[in-house]
């Protein structure tokens, strides 16, 4: 696959995930959720750390929360070169069709959650209570780098509680699947998911010559 191609698939993800992250925050009320299907909602939640909302400070007590977001945000767009860089050189070097489609879903997502953690904080003000607006008159809800990743998806496809005779967790109300993600979440995971599944095909072995 040429990194023509590949470019443009990137762009059709970025404009599916940012579309719908621009929508949900402009019309909906942090916080508030419209049912699709019984086991689909869409929920408006904003994620100010990485994956399930974990963040560097819940681990570095001595950084406060607002270094830890800027370092995060730097750490991403550091990542996404290095991610960009993969990528040409999987197509400069021709290598399998899977390899260069995994890297294309996981710079595309990476590069999609970028944009809200780098720009969202300036170019939109604050959700809780009101319907956020895009470039504000009064400013946004924070400074540059230091924006919140709007996530929307939501499958509570089973809600109950768990047998008394489970350990640890019998008779403790469960929901699955209970995180909320968006699309550049779900074209990370299937790119990792592509080089899981298909790694054999990915990173084929070389044939020794005789």
């Amino acid at each position: 696959m040429s990194l023509k191609k590949s470019s443009i698939i990137i762009i059709i993800i970025l404009l599916i995930d940012q579309i719908s992250k621009i929508y949900v925050k402009t019309h909906f009320v942090l916080g508030e959720d419209v049912p699709v299907f019984n086991w689909f909602k869409i929920y408006f939640i904003e994620n100010d750390g990485m994956a399930w909302g974990t963040k560097i400070s819940d681990f570095l007590s001595i950084m406060s929360d607002r270094t830890a977001k800027k370092v995060l945000t730097l750490f991403r767009v550091v990542a996404i070169f290095g991610i960009g860089y993969w990528l040409y050189s999987a197509t400069k070097n021709k290598n399998p069709k899977i390899l260069i489609m995994a890297i294309v879903f996981i710079f595309a997502g990476a590069l999609g959650n970028i944009i809200d953690s780098v720009f969202y904080g300036i170019w939109f003000n604050d959700s809780h209570g009101q319907l956020a607006t895009f470039l504000p008159k009064t400013g946004g809800y924070d400074t540059l780098f230091h924006g919140k990743v709007v996530d929307m998806l939501y499958f509570p496809l089973y809600k109950g509680y768990l047998p008394e005779w489970l350990p640890f967790f019998g008779g403790k109300f469960f929901t699955f699947f209970e995180p909320v993600f968006n699309i550049a979440d779900m074209a990370i995971s299937t790119g990792f998911i592509m080089l899981i599944v298909f790694n054999k095909r990915a990173f084929p072995k070389k044939e020794e010559s005789r």
